[in-house]
């Protein structure tokens, strides 16, 4: 796993009018914590924040705090974002403490061509995270599939993926990726020719004794 530093402002107050002040200036507040180590409030610039936020690998952070005699060790934890400008609004980094045991959610990276897509069926991916539980010193950056052995309608499961120091916590059946079977599509039935039937008016003789009674 890739090391990151990030360097943040230790905040003083918690109050909502802050936190809006601190993100008109650029700043994301947040919060540091973990098992045995203090709350600590913090804010950190969003350009410093993005390669973080964005990335499809996890990192561990070396973070340094103002006022603090000294770096932590943590990891990204939760980011919270604005529902309408999906703009990131508020960030979790969790202590790492060597020996201690963690849950965090790692992203799944496919390797390979899938046989069953050039064939012409369709690749699905239905798990892009799995969620993890290991020591801060086994965390991947990444954890990557190989497709290349799946045909139509194969598929991986959690249960395939064996992972040396790390425990899979999703459901041991679910799929992870699968090659779907192509779509048939039916051509539509020709349409019958329908022959055109002519049909002569009928003609109504009326009766001599009828006509007469007309005249």
């Amino acid at each position: 796993m890739s090391e990151i530093q990030l360097k943040a402002e230790k905040r003083t107050e918690f109050k909502k009018s802050t936190a809006k002040t601190y993100r008109r200036k650029g700043f994301i507040p947040g919060i540091f914590y973990g098992s045995g180590e203090k709350n600590i409030p913090i804010a950190i610039t969003e350009l410093t924040l993005r390669p973080l936020i964005y990335s499809s690998e996890s990192h561990v952070i070396n973070l340094e705090i103002e006022d603090e005699t000294k770096p932590f060790s943590c990891i990204l934890k939760n980011v919270q974002f604005d529902p309408i400008k999906t703009k990131p609004i508020h960030f979790d980094l969790f202590a790492l403490r060597e020996g201690e045991v963690l849950t965090i959610e790692v992203t799944v990276q496919l390797q390979g061509t899938a046989p069953g897509v050039k064939e012409g069926g369709m690749l699905q991916q239905i798990l892009h995270k799995l969620e993890i539980e290991c020591l801060p010193q086994n965390i991947p950056a990444h954890i990557d599939v190989d497709i290349s052995n799946l045909n139509i309608s194969d598929s991986i499961k959690v249960s395939d993926i064996k992972l040396e120091g790390i425990k899979i916590l999703n459901d041991e059946n679910t799929a992870i990726v699968s090659v779907l079977a192509p779509t048939v599509v039916e051509e539509p039935a020709k349409a019958e020719a329908i022959e055109e039937t002519t049909v002569e008016p009928e003609v109504i003789t009326k009766g001599k004794k009828e006509k007469e009674e007309e005249e």
